[in-house]
């Protein structure tokens, strides 16, 4: 078991620290990992296969990206798709088989986590994970134009904005400037039946969740959610284990 460091009552941390600090909460996310089958690291044979088989549906695309975390996490990176012939095919266009929405921290970069290269994930990054229209048209840009089967909404242990938000919510105190509209975002999300680092950390799942139904029943992404064609997943990453779990 990694150890559980705790951080000094929020009520004594300024608005800054909050927002560059993570207030350090115990891991329960919800759900299996995110593998629906066996992620060992790929042999020289699958890695080849991942490079040429093209990925069209959801459980292929969240299948690579098990196999990825699972590198990624046992160390074994290959980090895949960097060559000099890889970069002039993807001249002539992308075809990325994931969309992934993830938070801006600096701990949690998509293509580490999930051990891929370039062209292979569209990644969409806010504080929190918050929606906005920017991020909403990017997203419908991979689902729509470029047919992207899977949206993977990532959230992480520790999210600074989401103990801003909880900490704004509880003192009254304004954040600063923009700050102030991603702490709204996620407010309704609090879990006000848990207390202190509790409270920041079932607020992080249940902002999750409501950010993958928001965007599974948005319309331009409900009809592809319908017919099977593109799944709208809810994942969650440890920043103690480096291990994705998918949140349901």
């Amino acid at each position: 078991m990694f150890s559980n460091p705790r951080t000094p009552p929020a009520a004594a941390q300024s608005r800054r620290a909050l927002l560059r600090t993570a207030v350090a909460g115990t891991a329960t996310a919800a759900g299996a990992g995110l593998a629906l089958g066996s992620a060992a690291p790929a042999s020289a044979a699958s890695r080849e296969a991942e490079s040429t088989e093209p990925v069209t549906t959801p459980e292929q695309a969240l299948r690579r990206l098990a196999a990825g975390n699972h590198r990624w996490r046992t160390r074994h990176q290959e980090h895949p798709h960097e060559s000099a012939s890889l970069r002039r095919r993807l001249v002539q266009g992308q075809h990325p088989f994931a969309v992934v929405l993830g938070c801006v921290d600096s701990r949690v970069s998509p293509e580490l986590v999930f051990d891929q290269g370039l062209g292979d994930l569209l990644t969409v990054r806010s504080a929190g994970e918050v929606l906005d229209e920017a991020v909403l048209g990017s997203i419908a840009y991979g689902v729509l134009e470029l047919h992207v089967p899977l949206v993977l909404v990532l959230a992480h242990q520790s999210c600074g904005a989401v103990a801003a938000a909880v900490h704004a919510d509880e003192t009254g105190e304004p954040l600063p400037a923009h700050v102030q509209y991603l702490a709204e975002q996620i407010r309704p999300s609090i879990d006000r039946g848990q207390e202190g680092d509790a409270r920041v950390d079932a607020t992080i799942n249940a902002h999750v969740l409501g950010v993958r139904r928001r965007l599974a029943a948005e319309p331009d992404l409900a009809g592809k959610v319908a017919t099977g064609g593109l799944a709208v997943v809810a994942a969650r990453y440890e920043l103690r284990d480096q291990r994705v779990r998918t949140l349901s």
